[in-house]
């Protein structure tokens, strides 16, 4: 059976970067500053994850998702609102009972910066499937386009954390391009 490739529609971000740097001026008692931000600030409160950047959101839509990887997004629910077409009899005219675990879906999603990050230490870890790392892979990249600094702190977990937690480690973590990853995510310019 040939299936669609799985594709990506990017739809938007809403959200600032200034909207985010005035919210942890106001945090700490301070006006609101008409200087942008620099990719360093970017960068910082990035990995220190501040409240702050709650406030930048992305939205998208994944096309031919097969549904049991929708399953596994479905699953992170703080920062993030999905909306996955039907596969209801009543709604499709299709018998439910006989789909398919891979059956392609609409997936459609909006986040924000924080869930984004903590999506992806899950989503691009290689104990996570590997339909589910390039689906996930296809969001980053779109979000590399428009805000790097985002998609530079979008790493798996051993990265973020310097070790592995998994009770079954894939080896990564013990590798030169694990470190080489870890030194690019650590570094602030």
């Amino acid at each position: 059976m040939d299936e669609a490739p799985v594709t990506l529609k990017f739809l938007n971000r809403i959200g600032t970067w200034q909207q985010v740097k005035d919210a942890a001026r106001t945090t700490i008692h301070m006006d609101e500053g008409a200087k942008e931000p620099s990719s360093a600030w970017k960068k910082r409160i990035l990995l220190a994850e501040h409240s702050p950047i709650r406030k930048m959101i992305f939205s998208w839509k994944w096309l031919n998702l097969p549904y049991w990887v929708s399953v596994h997004f479905v699953r992170h629910k703080f920062g993030i609102e999905h909306f996955v077409s039907t596969q209801r009899t009543d709604r499709t005219g299709d018998d439910r009972t006989g789909k398919r675990q891979d059956a392609p879906v609409m997936h459609e999603c909006y986040a924000n910066v924080q869930s984004i990050l903590f999506i992806s230490r899950r989503r691009l870890c290689n104990q996570a499937s590997p339909e589910t790392r390039a689906a996930w892979r296809l969001v980053v990249d779109e979000i590399a386009k428009v805000e790097p600094e985002i998609a530079a702190c979008c790493v798996p977990e051993c990265v973020y954390r310097g070790f592995c937690p998994e009770f079954k480690p894939c080896g990564f973590c013990g590798s030169p391009a694990f470190q080489k990853m870890r030194e690019a995510y650590m570094r602030v310019d």
